[in-house]
């Protein structure tokens, strides 16, 4: 699993300055020496597989899985099968650069953080919040959202605050691809609950269609090896017969 958009062939387009080739330095060939069958993917979207086949989308046909860490990563997946697109840039997130509420790609951890730290800066925070007596040079995530499900009224207004955007980029995946879930997935989801509920009361009505439920993941950090491993094995299992090694005498022969 890559951070680079990653077409069905398992390459990665140009970059304005080379950071996919970076990522993505044509990891298909330089396995394909040692590996009968090699499959590079999107790191969202092996979170995505993992989602499906052992998290909270199992059984589900038309979701979202949203790495939610530093950046937003988005492995989307409609009428049961994986969305790549023409460069494999399905679900890239710089879109969210003109999304109003959303207003970047930066993901939860980084948004809780500046938040708060705009809070202790503006004396906005109530007198009992914990926030007040944090040092905002060493303020993390973790700290914020601890606080939040311990019930701090400073918290969970910042977790309100971040839970606005995090319905922003829930409502455009609902109106767009028409999901029926967005699973907030990585390291994060853990303590992202007050976030979580934050957003689904902030979900606007104005979509039309009924808004896609938003839940926490709970495959944790290694949620992208995890995936890499069920898409491992989904290989292996419908392509390996296809390979010299299995095919019949008479194939082998005209080969």
């Amino acid at each position: 699993g890559v951070p680079a958009p990653v077409n069905g062939a398992g390459r990665s387009p140009e970059h304005h300055d080379g950071f996919w080739a970076r990522m993505n330095p044509d990891f298909v060939d330089t396995f394909a020496a040692w590996a009968p069958l090699v499959r590079v993917e999107n790191d969202a979207t092996l979170a995505a597989v993992a989602e499906r086949s052992h998290g909270a989308a199992v059984g589900c046909d038309d979701f979202v899985a949203l790495l939610a860490g530093e950046r937003f990563g988005a492995g989307i997946c409609v009428d049961g099968r994986l969305l790549r697109g023409t460069h494999g840039g399905a679900g890239e997130t710089v879109a969210f650069d003109l999304v109003e509420g959303v207003g970047s790609a930066w993901g939860l951890a980084p948004r809780c953080v500046d938040a708060a730290r705009a809070a202790l800066a503006s004396g906005s925070l109530p007198s009992d919040s914990a926030l007040r007596d944090v040092d905002p040079a060493s303020i993390e995530a973790k700290t914020v959202l601890d606080l939040a499900a311990a019930g701090d009224a400073g918290a969970l207004a910042v977790a309100r605050e971040v839970g606005g955007a995090l319905a922003g980029v829930a409502a455009v995946f609902g109106s767009l691809f028409d999901v029926e879930r967005v699973v907030v997935s990585g390291a994060i989801a853990a303590g992202a609950g007050p976030i979580i509920e934050a957003a689904i009361d902030a979900i606007p009505d104005s979509l039309h269609l009924p808004p896609p439920r938003i839940v926490a993941s709970t495959l944790g950090a290694d949620i992208v090896s995890i995936g890499a491993v069920a898409a491992a094995v989904e290989s292996a299992r419908t392509r390996a017969l296809d390979l010299a090694a299995f095919a019949q005498p008479e194939d082998r022969a005209r080969a």
